[in-house]
């Protein structure tokens, strides 16, 4: 295949090989046509890791590259044998390093499992195996994923795509800037605090955080309580979304609370009018949320595009005791991964081991009473009703995707907002909390730059279990904004 002369602009993406320059779906019917090898793929992408990852990062965990290549090789081969080719047939991808990767690696980010290699893949991760791609490593991650800053103390830090000397967010901050930064044609990633929104804010991509449900996510020790987190997909544009969703998503009955369908068919119905759509515009929550000088004039900016594009956008702010539903996010959360992590607190050698956020979450359930818990849960069910009370109004809801723009790599958490105090390491994100106790699909979209050149991002948030309707306004937001364009 002849490829176009390469950009010289002399950014991110000019100095990539071309082939890493495009979109998953467009290098996968590449691949399928055998226009271009899965060898050239996957090795225009592990030259391109090789000469700016030590920069940036982003993956960790990278497989020598003759195994790789031979597997790129194998993938040629069924195609020149006729064998059916997956969606993702041929293409490289590193797995985010909460999920288990059979043979590879999995350090969760903690120095306690730097040499842990799982005998078994997630379920997501042996689909995007089934799908065709080919592994190549991990993404980093925050220890055990706590926290919207990518650091550890295995790897170290993360640096931002845009601005290298700031946090590159997280916890999905290795998948973001690998795919900001072309060094990934599309990533995975997880959520349960804003772990695929915050980071794609931080790096001018979209984030989508799917129903509750919609992806399983195994193996884990518990399977009927964990309603909080959830894996989804990364990508540069809408189809990306949608395809590495339809390979994630679907039952398992190992998941018990995994949601029928696949979402197969979600990249073919991203195109529809969505003129006269409603969308609530939530901002700060009437003051509730601190917010850094810039965030809401940036989303209020993107909102405009679609109010352009046809959609109508009217501010609305439920009637809601948000420092309750706060609480209950922060009981929930303690119940959760404090159960989780308890075993490795209780040997005193390992908790020694733990970073302050992990031992302040598994103290914070060790405090936790039933009567608590039950009335987080409560609150978090009063929210709901709310929420399909809005819905009976607005067909999306929107908020920014963070509180405060890319902070300094150095620092560990923002201790402060606009002259508010922040009470606790996660309190900053507060604003995609809401979301997450919904269940609701929620997407974050580029709304732009700050005078400094840091960017911002947007939450869209769709019915539950509307996963496609969500998608759909991404493919609408995107032919509108001139954002989602903008390389680092």
């Amino acid at each position: 295949m002849r490829l176009a002369a390469a950009n010289p602009t002399g950014d991110i993406t000019g100095k990539a090989p071309e082939l890493c320059r495009l979109d998953a779906g467009t290098l996968a019917r590449l691949v399928k046509r055998r226009d271009v090898s899965a060898r050239e793929v996957i090795g225009a992408f592990l030259d391109h890791i090789a000469a700016i990852n030590p920069t940036y990062n982003a993956i960790v965990s990278l497989r020598p590259r003759a195994d790789i290549l031979a597997e790129a090789d194998a993938a040629d081969a069924a195609l020149a044998r006729g064998e059916a080719a997956g969606p993702l047939h041929g293409l490289p991808q590193a797995i985010k390093d909460l999920a288990p990767t059979k043979g590879l690696t999995t350090t969760f980010g903690s120095p306690l499992f730097a040499d842990f290699v799982p005998p078994a893949d997630a379920i997501a991760v042996a689909r995007m195996r089934a799908a065709g791609a080919i592994i190549i490593g991990k993404t980093n991650t925050p220890e055990f994923g706590l926290g919207s800053h990518t650091y550890n103390p295995v790897f170290g830090a993360t640096r931002n795509a845009y601005a290298p000397a700031r946090t590159a967010g997280g916890s999905s901050g290795g998948a973001a800037v690998a795919l900001a930064t072309r060094m990934l044609p599309v990533a995975d990633g997880s959520d349960f605090g804003g772990s695929l929104r915050n980071p794609a804010a931080y790096n001018n991509i979209f984030g989508f955080r799917p129903s509750q449900g919609r992806v399983p996510s195994l193996p884990a020790p518990e399977g009927f309580f964990t309603q909080l987190g959830t894996e989804g997909p990364m990508a540069r544009n809408a189809a990306d979304l949608a395809r590495l969703l339809s390979v994630q998503a679907g039952h398992d009955p190992r998941a018990p609370l995994s949601l029928d369908g696949s979402g197969h068919d979600y990249e073919a119905a991203l195109d529809t009018d969505l003129k006269g759509k409603r969308i609530a515009w939530l901002g700060d929550l009437s003051g509730h949320l601190a917010m850094e000088d810039g965030i809401l004039a940036l989303c209020e900016g993107g909102l405009r595009h679609l109010a352009d594009a046809g959609l109508v956008v009217e501010p609305h702010v439920p009637a809601f005791d948000f420092e309750a539903l706060w609480q209950a996010f922060v009981a929930l959360r303690h119940f959760m991964v404090g159960g989780k992590l308890k075993a490795l607190y209780d040997d005193p050698e390992k908790r020694e081991k733990l970073k302050f956020s992990v031992r302040w979450e598994i103290e914070g359930g060790q405090r936790l009473s039933a009567d608590a818990l039950y009335e987080a849960s409560t609150v978090r069910s009063a929210w709901y009703a709310s929420v399909l009370r809005l819905f009976e109004r607005f067909d999306y809801l929107a908020l920014p995707a963070a509180q405060v723009f890319p902070f300094p790599i150095e620092e560990e958490w923002p201790k402060a907002i606009a002259g508010r105090t922040m009470d606790s390491y996660h309190r900053w994100m507060e604003v995609v909390a809401p979301v997450t106790l919904s269940g609701c699909p929620a997407v974050s979209v580029p709304v732009g730059f700050n005078a400094a050149g840091l960017p911002m991002g947007m939450q869209l948030v769709g019915r539950p279990r509307d996963d496609l309707s969500v998608l759909q306004l991404v493919r609408a937001y995107e032919q509108v904004s001139p954002f989602p364009a903008v390389a680092p």
